[in-house]
């Protein structure tokens, strides 16, 4: 099995009522995004105006290719508070999770995901998802991302 050719990973804090200074406090590390609900964001081409549903923080990890999340998570977290009570005090009242994106060159390309990792973000309570695209466009013609 062929490694997946690139990984994206942003840490991502979700809620109505988020004040994301109080996230950054918590955690000790500013977001590289944030917003509150009801905020009016300009987009960064075209200017255009939209109203944010929700608050949120946001946080991102370099792109890695070939894919190496294990790096990725590591990289995040070590920015971040190692308290598992902030940790679960945040949970318990925003959605957290880590929002992976993994782009392949081929049919077939694989990853895993150490222990560690895995128990890095269970004891934070972060919810681990992955959207995966196939490098192939509408046509079935390779392409890449």
């Amino acid at each position: 099995m062929a490694q997946v050719q690139r990984s994206v990973a942003t840490l991502r804090i979700i809620g109505d009522k988020l004040d994301p200074t109080e996230i950054t406090r918590l955690l000790g590390c500013a977001p590289e995004a944030a917003q509150t609900r009801g905020e009016e964001i300009v987009a960064r081409h075209g200017g255009s105006v939209r109203i944010a549903r929700t608050g949120m923080w946001r946080l991102s990890a370099a792109d890695r290719e070939p894919e190496d999340l294990d790096a990725q998570i590591r990289d995040l977290l070590s920015k971040l508070t190692d308290d598992l009570t902030v940790w679960t005090s945040i949970a318990e009242r925003y959605r957290v999770d880590l929002f992976c994106a993994l782009f392949m060159r081929e049919g077939n390309e694989g990853l895993s995901i150490t222990p560690e990792s895995l128990v890095a973000l269970g004891l934070r309570r972060i919810e681990l998802g992955l959207d995966i695209y196939d490098g192939h466009d509408r046509t079935g013609k390779s392409e890449s991302p």
